[in-house]
């Protein structure tokens, strides 16, 4: 069985990463999964979060705000709402993805506010995951 499988991220706007990956860990709505080759096949929604891609080239992260992965025994595809290489997130593009998701939270009702107040939540974490401070005034 080989060691590596093929792995693709994708969002609406462009390809973001293809290439070979010996494993992708996944932030999935049900809780954080690790794709290796040989894995059994899965489809998992996304959570906000950072997917971490580690290849025969070294390591990547991107942070994503949902979506759904495909995975089986010989790849993974990752198709995202909206994703960032980590590197190429800033503070000020982090303050405007929580702020979308803080009116879609005031803007929700009933089952949708919950959701609404998940998805703020993950949005926050993440940014204190990856150094960023969700506290910022505009905030």
């Amino acid at each position: 069985m080989a060691d590596t499988l093929t792995f693709s991220l994708v969002s609406p706007e462009r390809s973001l990463a293809s290439g070979s990956a010996k494993e992708v860990q996944i932030p999935g709505a049900d809780g954080d999964l690790t794709a290796m080759a040989g894995h059994a096949p899965l489809i998992t929604t996304l959570r906000p979060g950072l997917l971490h891609v580690s290849g025969p080239d070294g390591d990547d992260d991107y942070v994503v705000t949902g979506g759904f992965a495909e995975i089986s025994a010989e790849g993974v595809t990752v198709l995202v709402e909206r994703a960032l290489h980590q590197k190429e997130m800033t503070q000020d593009i982090f303050n405007d993805w929580v702020k979308e998701a803080k009116e879609a939270h005031q803007a929700a009702s009933g089952d949708a506010a919950d959701s609404a107040a998940k998805l703020l939540a993950d949005m926050v974490a993440v940014g204190g995951h990856i150094g960023l401070d969700s506290s910022q005034a505009n905030l």
